[in-house]
């Protein structure tokens, strides 16, 4: 029964959907998507129209672009959680930049999905968060050790090369830092993402900050 889908639809029939993206094709089609399992939709181009949306009604769940013209979804993601509302925000991501995925991440960000956009994979996240509170994000600042599934698969070398990109760093400069090239940092982050089943760059933050 509860795979059915009017079962989903009608739990869902009340929640709303806030998508934030620049590109109304994006808003357009999320809207379908989330509209055919039932929720509520609504968008925005960018914050200030959101910003005005939420005081009249705020959303269950909102998708955010990380860009928005000229400003950042950061910048917007950070206000939503200082709000501490519990409302769990999904970051859409043009291209897998590490750095941004880190900050979305460990300032609360629910998810990261990285276009073009895996519709299943956002659904069950959505749904996921919509089952359960969110509570503090996993990643709390700070060194702590990586516990992930594969992770005893890595070798010493390729779990420094993890620690460092998880701290936000390029390969130029995980590479000075580790007295290695640029190039063989790439090849050990392949090797990484291959032993803990990480699509993109975005995935294997998302599979390490939310262990």
């Amino acid at each position: 029964m509860s795979d059915h889908p009017y079962y989903h639809s009608f739990l869902n029939r009340d929640r709303l959907i806030h998508i934030v993206d620049p590109d109304p094709g994006t808003c357009e089609a999320l809207s379908v998507l989330f509209r055919l399992e039932g929720f509520q939709t609504t968008f925005s181009l960018d914050s200030a129209h959101f910003n005005a949306a939420i005081d009249r009604r705020r959303p269950d769940a909102v998708v955010l672009n990380f860009q928005l013209g000229e400003e950042s979804g950061l910048g917007l993601l950070q206000r939503i959680k200082s709000s501490r509302t519990g409302l769990p925000v999904f970051m859409l991501a043009d291209t897998s930049q590490v750095d941004a995925v880190v900050t979305a991440m460990k300032l609360g960000a629910a998810d990261v999905v990285c276009k073009p956009i895996n519709s299943d994979y956002l659904l069950n996240a959505v749904r996921d968060a919509m089952r359960q509170d969110i509570n503090l994000p996993a990643w709390q600042a700070g060194g702590r050790p990586i516990e992930v599934r594969g992770f005893s698969q890595l070798t010493p070398r390729e779990r420094e090369v993890l620690q460092l990109i998880t701290n936000g760093q390029s390969n130029k400069e995980a590479g000075r830092q580790l007295g290695i090239s640029p190039r063989t940092i790439e090849v050990h982050r392949a090797r990484v993402m291959e032993k803990l089943g990480a699509r993109n760059t975005a995935d294997l933050m998302r599979i390490v900050l939310t262990s």
